[in-house]
């Protein structure tokens, strides 16, 4: 009975070892913790018994058997004496055997084992000090796993106050605060320049508005939009009358990639954020560790804004605790009250898309269910300091209930993709031509945006879907581009259309937590040219679990591998873009960045102009794009 329970102690023990190190290391799934307390409720009375029962001595049972050989004479047979006479045979000599059996019994101390005890967690009777030891592992493995799906719990961050720069333009800013604390109302907002040219320039702070007061039906937030007077690119420091401060740069004209005495235009791009991944006992439970390496080479890269991708919560790990709408904004709350978090968002304009972890994993349920509760937050922390909504095609304002942006600065127009309020159940068949991920409405604004002529100098159109544009990913393909075939072949054709007349697309994506770098060449024996290729950079978690096994793997010549690297617990691109001199064409450099280190980079160049656009470069809404719109 003692032998079956130290077997069952040691099966549990096993199973606890791997399944923490999985959890605390790799991924959080949502059922690891409820597996490891299992069988640590197994592991903790076998144990227990098994060293109480099991004997510390080993009974040794030794049988010798000795046999004596003795050769007896027959007397009786008949002797012949003569020389070569023969031996009668078989009544001469007779053999008697005696056999005797001798059984020593002893006790002697069992081997200690010592190494097989500390890997196994089986308990060993003979040592103590093993035995605690090896028990003490495991239970401090299921502390850690018990420490990471609690303790954040009790950092729920109602009295947090922060403030976070949104989208900046030319004209002006977005700054997003956070105030729960009434006593602090209202709250005036200053900026200045950081670096102010005299006698031009007014070095002084001003007052360009406030905050007059914050409820709970916005979580206690509000956005301050900034108008901005200097033109140019300029950076200007800001503060509030709470205490927050920070700087934010205004983007180069459109038009311009860079400025005589500045440096190129660079965003950068990623997506996924869990605290605490890999797990550190030592880590403040709130911690990010992905956002200290992103930290560490923020100061070099100069960026612009950080495009986030979507799943900047996760509601559903470790745990999903509660569909509540207070659930969904602790969440949010968790994230902002990092203490990595200053350190990327200070000084950071920050943009986001909206995924299904900000809802439920793999979403696709539009607005039903539990949508509601979760995009309460999102508006309010994301949306609310987000670009302006994407115009309607042919219009000059949104469409009434959109929720996907477009802005252009610089070299660059850029459409931020919603694939998730609108799209069909991913669980209809990816050839059917009725299935939709953006809907009917954003699509046709999406397409009309590619179409759209730009100011001269905007050589770029760059797409940002929350997930992969490739079918190229082989592990639940049904949750991105690859699921919906028919409608993505529909935006391929657009933006080869717009690549044709010299306007590179590059689409953005996350996810995976891999990186892959995809291209779209356009049918061979097409109108198309090929350089009228799309080209596609998927990269993510800014911090999360990566898999160690690829899941990416190219199928056929539509979508074409570049680049594929699956390892890395933090991944994100900085795509530099620089207009080369005559202004005909532009670079575009990706650089990928894993665990803080730069791994691999390229440069694309916008393509020449083969279909030449006979519409003029015009404003949006204007009554030649009106007209152009209604002949389409």
């Amino acid at each position: 009975m003692a032998i079956s329970q130290t077997r069952a102690a040691a099966i549990s023990s096993i199973g606890i070892r791997a399944l923490s190190y999985f959890f605390l290391r790799w991924a959080m799934l949502p059922f690891g913790p409820a597996l490891i307390f299992t069988l640590f409720a197994i592991y903790l009375p076998t144990f227990v018994s098994g060293f109480r029962k099991e004997p510390k001595y080993n009974l040794v049972d030794e049988v010798d058997v000795v046999v004596t050989e003795t050769t007896i004479r027959d007397d009786n047979a008949e002797e012949d004496e003569s020389p070569g006479a023969p031996t009668p045979s078989g009544n001469e000599k007779v053999i008697a055997e005696q056999v005797d059996i001798q059984e020593t019994i002893s006790i002697e101390k069992r081997p200690l084992h010592a190494l097989r005890t500390l890997l196994s967690g089986a308990p060993n009777p003979r040592s103590l000090a093993l035995s605690a030891l090896t028990f003490l592992i495991n239970a401090a493995l299921v502390g850690f796993v018990a420490d990471r799906l609690f303790r954040e719990r009790f950092y729920g961050a109602e009295d947090l106050s922060f403030a976070r720069v949104g989208y900046v333009g030319e004209h002006e800013a977005k700054l997003l605060i956070r105030e729960p604390d009434q006593t602090k109302l209202p709250i005036n907002v200053q900026i200045h320049l950081k670096d102010p040219q005299p006698p031009f320039d007014n070095p002084l702070w001003q007052s360009v508005g406030g905050v007059r007061w914050t409820g709970n039906e916005t979580d206690y937030t509000a956005v301050v939009t900034i108008p901005l007077r200097n033109s140019g690119r300029r950076t200007y420091e800001w503060k509030t009358s709470n205490n927050h401060t920070g700087e934010f740069t205004t983007p180069p004209k459109v038009g311009s990639a860079f400025e005589t005495d500045e440096g190129p235009f660079t965003f950068l791009s990623t997506s996924c954020i869990v605290s605490r991944l890999p797990y550190n006992p030592l880590d403040h439970p709130l911690a990010i560790p992905g956002m200290r390496h992103l930290a560490k080479v923020l100061p070099s890269l100069g960026a612009q804004f950080m495009l986030f991708l979507g799943d900047f919560i996760y509601i559903d790990v470790p745990r999903y605790w509660a569909k509540s709408t207070e659930e969904y904004r602790k969440k949010y709350r968790q994230v902002y009250a990092s203490p990595d978090w200053p350190a990327v968002g200070q000084n950071l304009s920050w943009i986001h898309v909206l995924d299904d972890h900000e809802i439920q994993n793999d979403w696709s349920a539009n607005t039903t269910g539990v949508y509601q509760n979760a995009i309460d937050p999102y508006n309010h922390y994301h949306a609310a300091a987000n670009p302006p909504l994407a115009k309607k095609a042919g219009a000059l304002s949104a469409r009434s209930g959109a929720t996907y942006f477009e802005f252009t600065q610089g070299p660059a127009s850029f459409f931020l993709l919603d694939t998730r309020t609108y799209r069909s159940n991913n669980k209809i068949a990816f050839t059917d031509d009725a299935k939709t991920m953006l809907g009917a409405g954003q699509l046709e604004d999406f397409i009309a945006w590619l179409r759209r002529p730009e100011p001269k100098g905007v050589k770029w159109k760059i797409v940002a879907s929350s997930v992969p544009f490739t079918k190229n990913w082989g592990v639940n393909t049904q949750d991105t581009w690859g699921g919906f075939l028919t409608e993505r072949k529909r935006i391929l054709e657009a933006m080869w259309d717009t690549a044709s007349r010299g306007i590179g697309v590059i689409v953005l994506s996350g996810d995976r937590h891999e990186f892959a770098a995809t291209k779209f060449p356009p049918p061979m024996n097409s109108t198309w040219p090929e350089t009228a290729t799309v080209f596609e950079f998927s990269a993510s978690p800014l911090s999360q679990f990566y898999s160690p096994i690829g899941t990416y793997r190219q199928r056929d010549s539509e979508d074409v591998e570049i680049k594929y690297i699956n390892k890395g617990n933090s991944k994100f691109g900085a795509i530099t873009i620089e207009n080369l001199e005559g202004g005909d064409q532009s670079s575009l450099k990706y650089r990928l960045f894993v665990d803080g280190e730069e791994v691999w980079n390229t440069v694309v160049l916008s393509p020449p102009v083969v279909i030449e656009d006979v519409r003029p470069a015009i404003a949006a809404g204007s009554w030649w794009e009106r007209l152009f719109a209604w002949r389409r």
